[in-house]
């Protein structure tokens, strides 16, 4: 393989950091640094000509020379002084990623019930480096994906999530990842959650950009959902056009467990979001769903893949996008029935709105099914607003604005009807109507959304 720039500074950068790179991390990250390295020298950055990265250029992605911080310094900032786009009446517990470190200076009140851990996934596993060296990188293997290698190479530190058996987190747990920087920068975040049997946590993930710089965020989150757990996921994106955001989520599901994810995108700038969903346990069940606003320039590619290994498990893909101006969509998703997943049933849904003729969609919804007793159907469309629907409330007074406004609201509300908090929905109805009238950049009292 011909080793291109974009790569070489990254293999330049772990031989001259390597020492300062373990230095400050713990044991079950350095036991996999090296290995992550090798694979990504024998990988490199994908082309456009690899499947699954056929709708962006990574490599163009990870070219920029950008900072890291290595040696930890310190970043002075306050979130929960700067932070106001809290979801209202939602009562989350909320806790701060400031770039790839977890916030620890000031922690919530709520307390959380016995045996549950939200913290410093370095702090954590210098304490029981046993427990995460059994999940960490399990999952997110590096001979798979350059991302995953170069995250799991450089991350230093992450965010650890731990629910021990049979407990219930009633109060949903809000992660607000803050960017931070006086230069441009690149900062690579990692999650590890452990859900185990019977117990039940709901996560929402806020991005938010503080500074207006330049920035690279590579993110690895890793969750394993046991037998009969319920994990809901929430993944929300409002950041600003000079962010870069690739984010790589591997799942695993045991025998009757729930998941919920979601992942929504209303501000950014290039975003690549893969999902690696492994039904691994019988009668295992997942939903799956996606809004996307974007306009201008942006970039947004979601790529997912639901492997049915077991029987009776059930998958549900709901992806919606809407393109105004020069935006480019994508939409990748792949559902693998192994052989034996017999009554399996899964549906894949992707469709599309084009606000103008210079956007562009690209979608591939696929299905490969070795079992003979299964309920698969797929399908995607791309399409612009209705002309007989547009000229309908032009005849009752409507202006054409505001009939653009309504058509849009209700083609993405399907996919936030799916989410389960109720709060969060209410919310999100109201941060969509704001985004498509070009005022969510003006939330009262926010410094981050400028």
């Amino acid at each position: 393989m011909t080793i291109m720039q974009s790569e070489q500074q990254y293999i330049d950068l772990f031989e001259q950091c390597r020492e300062m790179l373990c230095r400050h991390s713990c044991a079950p990250m350095n036991a996999v640094r090296e290995q992550a390295f090798a694979d990504f020298k024998a990988q490199g950055f994908p082309s456009k000509k690899v499947e699954r990265y056929k709708y962006t250029d990574m490599q163009a992605l990870f070219a920029p020379d950008y900072g890291l911080n290595l040696n930890r310094l310190h970043i002075p900032v306050d979130p929960y002084e700067a932070f106001r786009c809290d979801v209202p009446n939602l009562s989350t517990s909320l806790y701060f990623v400031v770039n790839d470190v977890f916030y620890d200076q000031a922690l919530p009140k709520s307390h959380l019930p016995e045996g549950v851990v939200i913290g410093s996934l370095s702090t954590y596993a210098a304490e029981h480096p046993e427990f995460i060296g059994q999940y960490y990188a399990r999952l997110a293997k590096t001979d798979g994906d350059a991302a995953t290698a170069l995250n799991t190479m450089l991350a230093q530190d992450g965010l650890m999530v731990y629910v021990p058996k049979h407990t219930k987190v009633d109060r949903a747990v809000q992660i607000i990842n803050i960017l931070r920087s006086d230069v441009d920068l690149m900062v690579n975040r990692r999650v590890l959650i452990i859900v185990e049997e019977g117990a039940e946590i709901k996560l929402l993930f806020c991005d938010h950009a503080a500074d207006d710089r330049h920035f690279l965020a590579t993110q690895v989150i890793e969750a394993y959902v046991g037998r009969n757990a319920s994990l809901d996921l929430y993944c929300l994106e409002e950041t600003h056009n000079k962010n870069t955001r690739v984010s790589n989520v591997y799942v695993e599901q045991q025998a009757d467990s729930r998941l919920n994810h979601n992942v929504i995108t209303l501000h950014n700038g290039i975003t690549r979001n893969r999902l690696d969903l492994v039904l691994r346990g019988e009668g295992a069940e997942c939903a799956c769903n996606g809004c996307v606003i974007a306009d201008k320039q942006q970039h947004v590619d979601n790529n997912t893949l639901i492997t049915h290994e077991a029987c009776h498990c059930t998958s549900h893909e709901l992806y919606k996008y809407v393109l105004d101006e020069q935006a480019v969509g994508a939409f990748a998703g792949k559902v693998y029935v192994a052989h034996g997943a017999q009554k399996t049933s899964s549906q894949m849904t992707n469709q599309n709105l084009c606000a103008t003729r210079e956007a562009r969609m690209f979608t591939q919804p696929m299905l490969e099914i070795y079992a003979d007793d299964v309920k698969c159907a797929h399908g995607s469309t791309v399409g612009q607003l209705n002309d007989a629907a547009m000229f309908y409330m032009r005849q009752r007074g409507i202006s054409e604005h505001e009939a653009r406004l309504l058509l849009q609201n209700a083609f993405i509300n399907e996919v936030i009807d799916q989410m389960k908090l109720e709060p969060l929905r209410d919310r999100l109805h109201y941060l969509v109507e704001k985004r498509f009238r070009g005022e969510l950049n003006k939330c009262s009292g926010c410094k981050l959304c400028k």
